[in-house]
């Protein structure tokens, strides 16, 4: 069986439609290092699609029609997008799932630590990162600093 290579079946027009798919996606993970980066990122590409908070439209008493665009984010962490379709919920839905992987070292609560006269920085790393790359890339810092008198984001 001869498998046909899909980059050679594409014309100009569709070569140029995926570069400017791929510099959009580079754009949002220049801007997205963090999910809250992600996620604020996200709110603001969606509203300039016409989505609105679900919680304002329920706010409102207004009732979700037919193309109607919401989303709903949690703790500025995670958000779902929902586009209402034409057929009646009880009749199903179709649901596209994924989810924000930031690769990145979080710095633990109380992270300061001393050993053999070196000051250290207690962290915990997610996201498929190993402890070994992190030494052969320039770091930046992006997060929240909690205080007593609340949040404070940076």
């Amino acid at each position: 069986m001869e498998r046909i290579n899909a980059w050679k079946t594409y014309e100009n027009k569709d070569k140029k439609e995926l570069e400017q798919l791929n510099q959009d996606y580079i754009e949002f993970l220049s801007v997205g290092k963090t999910e809250r980066e992600c996620v604020k990122e996200t709110i603001r590409q969606a509203e300039q699609n016409g989505y609105q908070p679900l919680e304002e439209v329920l706010k409102k008493g207004e009732k979700l029609q037919k193309g109607d665009k919401v989303y709903a984010a949690y703790m500025n962490k995670t958000i779902a997008l929902f586009q209402i379709g034409e057929k009646p919920l009880e009749e199903g839905m179709n649901i596209l799932g994924a989810h924000i992987d930031s690769p990145r070292m979080d710095v633990k609560q109380n992270p300061l630590y001393e050993s053999e006269d070196m000051a250290y920085l207690d962290t915990h790393y997610y996201g498929g990162i190993k402890k070994y790359q992190w030494v052969t890339l320039p770091l930046a810092i992006h997060g929240v600093i909690v205080k007593k008198d609340g949040p404070q984001w940076m």
